[in-house]
């Protein structure tokens, strides 16, 4: 689960080229983080 994460965080910071878009993928990377807490419940 953590590689997910990680996987997820670099693929984000690899596309964002803008602040507003380095916004969006934090944001997608925290409902990520937040989908995978919920399973793990």
């Amino acid at each position: 689960m953590r590689l997910i994460i990680a996987a997820l965080a670099l693929a984000g910071l690899a596309a964002c080229e803008t602040t507003e878009g380095f916004g969006r993928d934090v944001s997608d990377l925290g409902d990520a983080i937040t989908e995978e807490s919920q399973e793990a419940q």
